[in-house]
């Protein structure tokens, strides 16, 4: 699907957007594979570890229409990566969230549908289900505006589909590594928020193949999630650490106990597939879509009322020696 096709990965410097060039590079044949993002250091030290002559590196913010319009010319596929994402950060500045995460999902839009792109999967997160703090708000915003896109495009081929998943083993960010900074400061105690608490976990490999699986599988409007794990934080500081006593140090502003990436009221129209569930559109489309079977034939069936995918009530659990074994490659 992806063979002497030309890519674009927005905030394509981060954590997926490496993971995502070198699956790409690896196991296809693009005509070219371009990182756009703002970040000129960031692209220098990626090109150190990248030399296939398909790769472009475009500078350039989402913030910026007609920037991304020039990036997208002759674009078959993109995968919008760039987001705002520390809830802190988000807090303390709102308004460059909105325009980063807001402002900057519609200029992908519009850029998308004007360049005649063929597809597009923005990458979404747990916290946009039954958001808390504005980082998730702005990502519930964006995860609207990409499904609402397919009923604008008139005769256009672009479609729009959105990928949500939970938090990234080892990515920028996560626990993972702020875990490891502190062993390796010769820390004497890890910091726990509560030991309750449970979130769900992705590689980035998997998270790569999940985003290139729904491009096969999209038909335009529907939500990805894929089924996958929990963990409980504890379990990872325990597995890290076994050694060490934990500090309690509470829940921070903006953050749940536990992630849900499928609220309880979007059960009516949530279908489980074999790996994944599809969250149908709250609109009705100009041309109307039967999303129990998707591109592939793949038939989907629909969950019981009362449905809610939560970390903390998810049947599939990383602990013990599965957890162990997955931190290592870490």
């Amino acid at each position: 699907m992806f063979n002497d096709k030309t890519l674009l990965i927005t905030g394509g410097t981060g954590s997926f957007g490496h993971a995502f060039c070198r699956h790409i590079l690896e196991h296809f044949s693009p005509k070219r594979l371009i990182i756009y993002s703002r970040d000129e250091l960031k692209q220098y030290e990626m090109a150190q570890h990248f030399s296939d002559p398909a790769l472009r590196f475009f500078i350039g913010d989402v913030r910026d229409g007609s920037r991304l319009k020039m990036a997208m010319e002759e674009v078959d596929f993109v995968v919008h990566a760039a987001a705002m994402k520390q809830v802190p950060i988000a807090e303390y500045n709102p308004m460059e969230c909105i325009k980063t995460n807001i402002h900057g999902a519609e200029s992908v839009i519009t850029a998308a549908l004007e360049t005649g792109v063929q597809a597009v999967i923005a990458l979404s997160t747990d916290k946009a289900a039954s958001p808390i703090n504005l980082y998730g708000a702005t990502k519930l915003a964006s995860d609207k505006l990409f499904v609402a896109a397919n009923n604008i495009r008139g005769k256009r081929p672009t479609r729009f589909s959105v990928v949500r998943y939970g938090n990234v083993i080892g990515s920028r960010g996560s626990v993972l590594p702020f875990f490891k900074a502190q062993l390796e400061a010769g820390a004497k105690s890890l910091p726990i928020t509560d030991e309750r608490m449970s979130r769900f976990w992705i590689t980035l490999d998997q998270g790569v193949r999940f985003v290139l699986n729904s491009f096969e599988r999209m038909q335009g409007g529907e939500i990805f999630v894929p089924k996958i794990p929990s963990v409980k934080v504890v379990d990872i500081a325990r597995a890290l650490a076994p050694d060490l006593p934990l500090k309690h140090i509470g829940i921070r502003p903006g953050e749940k106990l536990h992630e849900v990436m499928i609220p309880r009221d979007d059960a009516h129209r949530t279908l489980g597939f074999e790996d994944h569930y599809l969250i149908e559109p709250t609109i009705q489309f100009a041309t109307p879509v039967c999303y129990e079977t998707n591109a592939l034939g793949q038939k989907g069936e629909r969950v019981l009322d009362g449905f809610e995918y939560a970390s903390d009530s998810n049947p599939h659990w990383l602990s013990g020696q599965a957890l162990e074994g997955l931190l290592h490659g870490y």
